[in-house]
């Protein structure tokens, strides 16, 4: 077929034709939690048949809802930050954007030892702008309140350096409020020591303030200052949990399919079977729709009747190619055009690894332990909660003379309206975490009755209420494991490597929380991209196709 000149109408038609007649780019994702529900829906448009696996009986990976007490509750994520716009654009989307609320702006309080006092207010991460100011002082002291001060009268001797946050705040503002401010946030967010943290991860444009205005407490009110006014954090009415279901729900509406219990085994370049080899599964569907599974599939393989084999080769040449064939451990197998790897971070290094030796390298960097943590959730019915003795929650400093076992505590019922209402007159929930950073959360080796009683000891003290056994109307613990640590010193450099080497294979894509650090915030703008990367291989194999013929 002759082309037409460049631009011309001709060849506009051509191109419209050729992408409404071409058959549909296969796209698997391989994982169903949020990241992949938003790569399947970005993908599920004209032109594209896209599948989704989840191993599990669920989708939505962390964003998981919990029933308790005659609600449904989250049990892991419960809120998302507000930056850059791309949760609320999503939810919007979804029809979901009125039912997303603002928490209890008391604010959380942090426990040194035995002691509880509210979390100064003008900080980031914990650093405090204003070191003099009196929640500071009350948190940390006088003393700690003016060695912190300090920053302000200490040149910058190594211009935007300081890599560490830990060793960057133990130097400016010193170890009251590195261990008693910094590190209960810092680790609560991260799951990683201050000290493993890497500042231009955590805090980007901070040691480029620290250098500009001599401070690291100037440096903080800056970006402060610059961040957008209003809640940092939102959630959504019933639950966190909602954002998966609709997302699920919305694959499906625009034709894609989401498979729960579907684990992958293997990802392999896809080869053209062989004419015996399709004539053998030719035979075989034949005779297992007429007599059932009986049938022994070595036993029908025409493999000496040429004519026939040459037959069945004819239908196996007009079979669509694929770039992939992913195998799942029930022994399905799946052609792709593109796959989405959008697992934890063990499962999708396991994966490309079984593609490609090269690939098996990235599984062999120095990639730092993965972090469990487990959340135990309580009913409880004692009115004396409802004063919010502790605000939103505790986050507990990790220092010596520790009363209680947990990390944090969350005041679910204080902290979201909604929960409060769920709950109903006299009943309150509350949360604690188990398990430090760079540590398995020693409860995971206690019995229910073990951890249930060790949930009310530590509840009662951070609430300063006594709790009593009998109050506790419900109980749930959830573990969490092999979260593994984004901020880290030295991972932004192995993320990068993982992409790099990613980037140089056609249709394949990787994306998640271990790749972009955990929060919706983070993960959603890079599921859109690695969607959108794989959308464009359509195009590229058109246009290619189309030039070939017009050549």
């Amino acid at each position: 077929m002759a082309g037409g000149d460049p631009g011309s109408g001709e060849d506009l038609g051509d191109e419209i034709r050729q992408a409404i007649e071409a058959p549909p780019t296969r796209v698997v994702v391989i994982g169903g939690g949020v990241a992949g529900l938003v790569v399947a829906r970005e993908c599920a448009r004209p032109g594209f048949e896209v599948t989704l696996l989840e191993a599990g009986d669920r989708v939505g990976g962390s964003v998981a809802p919990l029933d308790l007490g005659g609600m449904t509750l989250d049990a892991g994520a419960e809120s998302f930050a507000t930056r850059g716009g791309h949760v609320a654009e999503l939810l919007r989307d979804l029809d979901l954007d009125d039912d997303v609320v603002q928490p209890n702006p008391s604010g959380a309080w942090v426990r040194h030892g035995s002691r509880s006092v509210p979390l100064p207010k003008a900080g980031l991460l914990g650093i405090p702008s204003s070191p003099l100011a009196k929640d500071v002082a009350d948190a940390i002291g006088w003393s700690g309140a003016f060695r912190a001060y300090l920053d302000r009268l200490i040149p910058v001797l190594k211009i935007g350096q300081e890599r560490r946050l830990g060793t960057l705040v133990r130097k400016r503002m010193g170890q009251k409020v590195l261990d008693l401010l910094v590190a209960p946030v810092a680790t609560g967010v991260y799951s990683a020591a201050p000290d493993e943290l890497d500042v231009d991860v955590v805090a980007p444009g901070l040691n480029a303030a620290l250098t500009r205005l001599g401070s690291l407490s100037g440096a903080v009110a800056e970006l402060r200052s610059a961040s957008k006014a209003g809640s940092a954090v939102g959630g959504i009415r019933g639950g966190m949990w909602r954002l998966p279901q609709a997302l699920a729900a919305d694959v499906a509406t625009r034709g894609g399919v989401v498979r729960t219990d579907a684990a992958v085994a293997a990802l392999e370049r896809w080869t053209a079977p062989t004419a015996a080899e399709t004539a053998r599964a030719l035979v075989q569907g034949v005779l297992t729709d007429a007599l059932g599974d009986a049938v022994d599939p070595m036993e029908v393989a025409p493999a000496s009747e040429d004519e026939e084999i040459a037959e069945v080769g004819e239908v196996a040449e007009d079979a669509r190619p694929a770039r992939w064939l992913v195998r799942l451990e029930d022994g399905d197998e799946l052609p792709a055009d593109a796959v989405v790897l959008a697992t934890p971070a063990d499962a999708s290094l396991a994966l490309l690894a079984s593609l490609d030796p090269d690939l098996a390298a990235l599984g062999d960097l120095d990639w730092p332990a993965a972090s469990s943590v487990e959340l135990v959730t309580l009913v409880v019915a004692d009115d004396r909660l409802a004063t919010a003795p502790v605000g939103t929650g505790v986050l507990v400093a990790d220092v010596p003379g520790n009363d209680v076992r947990a990390k944090a505590m969350t005041h679910s019922s204080a902290k979201w309206a909604w929960v409060a209402e769920a709950a109903g007159a006299g009943r309150h929930v509350v949360r604690l975490s188990y398990g430090r950073a760079g540590r398995p959360a020693e409860t995971l080796a206690l019995g229910d009755a073990e951890l249930r009683a060790q949930a009310i000891e530590d509840a009662s003290r951070l609430l300063n209420i006594p709790i009593a056994e009998s109050a506790v109307t419900a109980f749930a613990r959830t573990p969490w494991t092999n979260a593994l640590p984004y901020a880290t010193v030295g991972q932004r450099e192995r993320i990068q490597r993982v992409r790099t080497e990613v980037d140089g294979v056609e249709g394949l894509e990787v994306t998640g929380s271990w790749l972009t650090g955990t929060g919706l915030a983070s993960v959603i703008p890079d599921a859109r991209r690695a969607a959108e990367r794989a959308r464009g291989l359509r195009w590229k194999g058109l246009t290619e196709a189309l030039h070939h013929t017009d050549n």
